[in-house]
């Protein structure tokens, strides 16, 4: 038995690493941003005790300005964003996203 979904579903994800691999190796431009949504009480979800309370069960961020120490992994990206001008360090395992999108390319993709 063939797995479309199980395939379709991996290769939605390769692009989000491509993209992602992109923003870090050439930054941001042309007024592209990436709002990505993932459920923050995910397994392989790690941020601090006081946003997993703020945001229990979904939490969308925004990729635009401000974000630093952008890494790819295999499993998860980690990054750094700006909450109340408190840098936090985000660990957002891929199996935890389920949509991402950039308003400005008008490009998006629910996962």
């Amino acid at each position: 038995m063939i797995e479309y979904q199980k395939i379709l579903d991996s290769n939605i994800l390769n692009v989000l690493k491509e993209i992602l691999k992109n923003i870090r190796d050439k930054g941001l431009s042309n007024n592209n941003h990436l709002y990505i949504t993932f459920f923050t009480n995910h397994k392989n979800v790690e941020l601090p005790n006081w946003l997993k309370q703020k945001y229990p069960e979904e939490m969308t961020i925004v990729i635009q300005y401000e974000f630093y120490d952008l890494e790819v992994f295999k499993d998860y990206f980690s990054i750094v964003l700006s909450f109340n001008n408190l840098k936090t360090k985000l660990k957002i395992g891929f199996d935890s996203i389920n949509s991402f999108a950039d308003p400005s390319a008008n490009f998006g993709l629910q996962l």
